[in-house]
């Protein structure tokens, strides 16, 4: 039986990495979803089709700009109307850029705090009345390890990352009472294709093949030699949005293979 049947989901970033797996174990599990991310709409459409008819499930897609508050709301309202109130949230779109601080360009600060941190107020703000309304709702922001620890280049990144968390704790405060649970997940390295440039430079400037250099990237910074799958971090948002994790709230939760453990 489909656990999550009727539920709705809405998931931004959710047409490739982390968010769309996590998006294909949610349909598994019969959940409506609201699809976002960086495609244009006749693409976007196309993947909705594509989910719906797979899992017979009612789908919506939008590739609002996260930056902007006010595309977040129309997005958010307008996939309620499509789809009926969110009962699931999980903020999952980010983006990075690494330099320095002191040659870090305000421009790209302003992204990706706008994009990796406000819009997961945003959605929040807009998605609770309706989880207290029926006393039920599953707030997961998909953070980092860098919301725990930090790394050179990545201020931006890390200080969105740290915020995210504290904000994760704040909700989950707020609506304990409410049925409504709030949860940070801070991954490690995953097996998505935005690690392959790093492995690749890794590889040419140490003149090692491409295996040696994911075991070097890997290995840096995290005992586990391996990275995660994003559909395992799909897994584990389903299993809080179920009842045997009615318990947990206001966590950050690592699966980081050790790399905050040293």
């Amino acid at each position: 039986m489909a656990v999550l049947n009727g539920k709705v989901a809405l998931i931004t970033g959710s047409t490739s990495g982390i968010g769309l797996a996590t998006a294909h174990v949610l349909a598994e599990q019969g959940c409506h979803l609201l699809l976002h991310g960086l495609m244009n709409e006749a693409e976007g459409q196309a993947l909705a089709a594509e989910f719906a008819g797979q899992y017979g499930i009612k789908t919506f897609f939008s590739n609002a700009d996260l930056r902007e508050m006010d595309s977040i709301h129309q997005f958010m309202a307008e996939g309620a109307q499509a789809l009926g109130d969110i009962d699931i949230l999980i903020n999952n779109a980010g983006i990075q850029h690494t330099e320095t601080v002191a040659a870090f360009p305000p421009e790209k600060w302003n992204d990706i705090i706008a994009i990796n941190l406000s819009s997961a107020f945003h959605t929040i703000q807009q998605a609770l009345p309706a989880m207290a309304q029926k006393r039920w709702g599953r707030i997961i922001n998909i953070a980092s390890v860098h919301g725990l620890v930090a790394s050179v280049n990545k201020a931006a990144y890390c200080a969105a990352k740290h915020g995210i968390i504290g904000l994760t704790k704040v909700v989950a405060l707020e609506c304990a009472e409410q049925g409504i649970t709030a949860n940070a997940i801070c991954p490690g390295w995953v097996d998505t294709p935005l690690i392959n440039k790093q492995i690749e430079a890794i590889a040419s400037s140490r003149n090692l093949s491409r295996s040696d250099a994911r075991y070097q990237l890997i290995t840096a910074k995290q005992p586990l030699p391996e990275m995660l799958d994003p559909r395992q971090i799909g897994e584990f948002v389903l299993f809080l949005c179920s009842d045997a994790a009615r318990g947990i709230t206001g966590a950050a939760l690592t699966m980081d293979g050790g790399w905050t453990a040293q």
